[in-house]
């Protein structure tokens, strides 16, 4: 396994990141605890999560899954960076108004010691804001998350769909209370998404935040099984889209065919390359899945290969605003 810093931290976290969302979803116990134990020994340090995973009606059952895969014992904790979240509706009626979807000190608060006590443990690597909420002041925000670093609860603040606006915002707030502020920013990036390369990727690159790219598989559309869904598969019920790019998807296969590499691998591999990725979240169901991807930090792109990928995958043409002005 390769590693790299997380942003500007002194944190070392290896260039795959294991998302668990599956768990307990698609994922029974018994098959995460063995991806789990997998991806220890395979030298994946870096685990994401959320307090929302688990599916409606069973928001948390997730946390809760790898907190009981933590009390096993065997440095299981001791070794892994973890990154859960707050933002999300976790359902509870004792919530009253403050249920909804935001960011207020108050639900910052709940949800981070009803995270501590999912996951029985003291305290959390990496702690993410799910999303961005503009009614909450960076004077709440920054309050809430300084007490629990403080407090030894979280190590780092990371973000997750934030707008390069809101990057900047929050690195020039911070500094301004002395603080490190955002170490990371999970975002939506893929070949098939590549937006973020206008605003959020420089920004993230240029004020120190690790990027970890959501969705670099664009919901499985690029895994290799789209043109050729099994009964059931997530293409096979978004079979619209897989029309939409098919002409994309089949010269991006015959591209992987002269390879010699998945679909899956190449995709990921592909996200490595912009200089502010940290890490692509992979979200293995099985633990076939999880080994199969092992091989992504070892692919090389070419600038030839990369070139052709431009080509089936064209992006905005760089960072704006020279993408699209004089």
């Amino acid at each position: 396994m390769k590693y790299t810093y997380l942003g500007k931290s002194g944190l070392k976290v290896s260039r795959l990141c294991l998302g668990t969302m599956n768990f307990g979803v698609d994922t029974d116990e018994k098959e995460a605890y063995r991806i789990m134990d997998a991806a220890l020994d395979a030298g994946v340090n870096f685990f994401d999560t959320a307090n929302v995973y688990g599916g409606v009606g069973s928001r948390g059952k997730t946390e809760e899954i790898i907190g009981r895969w933590f009390a096993q014992g065997g440095g299981r904790r001791e070794k892994v960076i973890l990154a859960t979240k707050v933002y999300g509706d976790m359902e509870n009626p004792h919530d009253g108004p403050n249920a909804e979807r935001g960011l207020s000190a108050y639900k910052i608060r709940r949800h981070l010691e009803a995270s501590l006590e999912r996951l029985q443990t003291d305290h959390i690597e990496l702690y993410q804001m799910h999303h961005v909420d503009r009614n909450v002041s960076w004077d709440e925000l920054w309050e809430a998350f300084q007490t629990y670093v403080y407090q030894g609860k979280i190590g780092y603040v990371g973000a997750s769909n934030f707008a390069g606006r809101d990057l900047v915002k929050a690195q020039y707030e911070a500094k301004a209370r002395h603080f490190l502020g955002l170490v990371s920013e999970q975002h939506k990036y893929s070949l098939l998404c590549r937006l973020p390369e206008l605003e959020v990727l420089p920004a993230a690159e240029e004020h120190g935040i690790g990027v970890i790219a959501w969705s670099p598989l664009d919901g499985g559309l690029l895994g290799g099984n789209a043109l050729n869904p099994a009964q059931g598969s997530r293409s096979s019920r978004s079979q619209a889209r897989v029309e939409q790019h098919q002409g994309q998807l089949e010269a991006f296969g015959k591209l992987c065919k002269e390879l010699g590499e998945q679909e899956a691998n190449v995709a990921l591999a592909w996200t490595l390359v912009h200089p502010a990725m940290t890490a692509p979240i992979i979200g293995p169901r099985t633990l076939e899945q999880f080994q199969n991807t092992l091989r992504v930090v070892d692919i090389q792109l070419d600038d030839q290969v990369l070139a052709r990928l431009d080509e089936i995958f064209p992006g905005p043409g760089g960072a704006a605003p020279k993408a699209y002005a004089w």
